[in-house]
Parts: structure tokens; sequence; C-alpha cells
């Protein structure tokens, strides 16, 4: 069985966007990491990002994401909910960047403005998380990180599925991590 990515503690997601912040495409760069992290998305739907897909047409960010199919793994369309720290990172990233076609790519790489594949995007991730001296992170640490987070909270795996877009439970329960800090909470609601 594959080794499964890293999920990043809150000191690791900052150290992380500490170093961002001293690299080339600081804001690009950070606004890409924070959607998995934020929204849980897969490094190849966030390679598949366009305008349209983020703003409405009157300039607004949308509070939810319509993936289509040939956007996700698997070739089934979901729905990503959009929280208001993605939405603040989004609106300075698009601020500093506007676009106005709705078919651009979301985010565009040095050298071709036709975007990332997701092929790229995840080794530009792990480019990222190692020059971080982040261990054991790769392009699936934010979307781990993500379900995580929101099971620690005591969010239900069913509502995790979905928002995941999973389609068998046992998949959304194999990222979560169970921590230290999980097991005392647990063991205080006796």
């Amino acid at each position: 069985m594959p080794k499964q990515a890293k999920t990043l503690q809150a000191q690791e997601l900052r150290r992380v966007l500490d170093y961002l912040a001293t690299r080339p495409h600081a804001l690009r760069n950070r606004v890409m990491l924070l959607t998995t992290y934020y929204a849980g998305l897969r490094v190849g739907e966030v390679a598949n990002l366009r305008y349209g897909d983020i703003v409405d047409g009157l300039g607004h960010i949308r509070d939810e994401v319509r993936l289509d199919p040939g956007q996700t793994k698997g070739r089934f369309g979901r729905v990503v909910f959009i929280n208001i720290k993605l939405k603040r990172e989004l609106a300075a990233y698009l601020a500093r960047f506007p676009q106005t076609a709705a078919d651009q790519k979301l985010f565009a790489t040095q050298k071709r403005a036709t975007g990332f594949t997701p092929n790229t995007l995840a080794q530009h991730f792990y480019g990222l998380y190692r020059g971080a001296g982040i261990e054991g992170a790769s392009s699936h640490s934010g979307r781990r990180t993500f379900i995580t987070n929101l099971a620690s909270k005591g969010v239900g795996v069913r509502v995790l599925m979905s928002l995941a877009g999973h389609k068998h439970i046992g998949t959304t329960q194999a990222y979560i991590d169970v921590n230290d800090e999980m097991k005392r909470q647990a063991v205080e609601l006796v």
C-alpha cells in the first residue's frame, strides 16, 4: 500500500506559507495551496479551475464551485464549497491578476498562459513542500489536512465523503489521520 501524504500541522502550514512568500509567484502559489487546504480540492481540480468557475457574471467570487466531469477525478461532476477564508485569498489573487475570459485557466504558469497540467502542478507542489522542508508532504497534503481537520471538529464521515467527492465511505475514512488531540477530545466526551 503506498504511503499517504502527510497531514499538515498548523505550524507546518505556516512554514510553507512563509516559504512561499519569499519565492517568485508567491501569491499564485499561496492561493493554489490554500485551495487544497480550505476546499479540499485535488491538485488536478486546482489545475483545471477556470475563471468562470470561481467568479460569477457580476464579478463576485462564488460560494459554490460546480466542477464538471472533465475537471474531476473519476469524471463525476461535483460541487465545492468556498469558505470565507478562501474567498479572501481568491479576491486578493484576482485583484492582482484580473481575468475576464470565463474559460481561461485560473492559475497560469510562468511559461504557459494555458496553465498547469495536473502532473506539472503535482510536481510543483512537491517542490514547494520540499523547499519549505516539510518531509512527506505532497500535492495531496492540503486535501488530506482538510478532511482530517473537519473530522477532528466532529464533522460526520458522510458529510466529509460528499465534500471530498468520494463515492465510497472507506476512501474518506482512509484520509482521516487520527492524532493524539482527537483522542484526547474523544475521551472527554465520556
